[in-house]
């Protein structure tokens, strides 16, 4: 396998592991359980973000252009009627 492909699988599996910590985190009644599982996710979060970093500056991944103002106020604005 080469880096790429190995750095894409991780944050791909981040990315699924980061929904269920979501799911496990809001079905948990157990404060101290549920204070457990968000620090697993707050450090697996920081993980991803720096792979991703990486994988950006090596070129791996391209981002989607960034929006413009007037594109997220209409986003916002779509959001708020909902």
């Amino acid at each position: 396998m080469q880096e790429k492909d190995i750095v894409a699988d991780v944050l791909s599996q981040l990315k699924g592991s980061l929904a269920n910590y979501a799911r496990t985190i809001s079905e948990t009644s157990n404060q101290h359980l549920r204070q457990t599982w968000q620090e697993i996710r707050n450090g697996d979060e920081n993980f991803q973000y720096q792979l991703a970093n990486i994988a950006m500056q090596k070129g791996y991944y391209k981002p989607a252009q960034t929006a413009s103002p007037s594109e997220i106020a209409q986003v916002r604005n779509e959001l708020s009627q909902a």
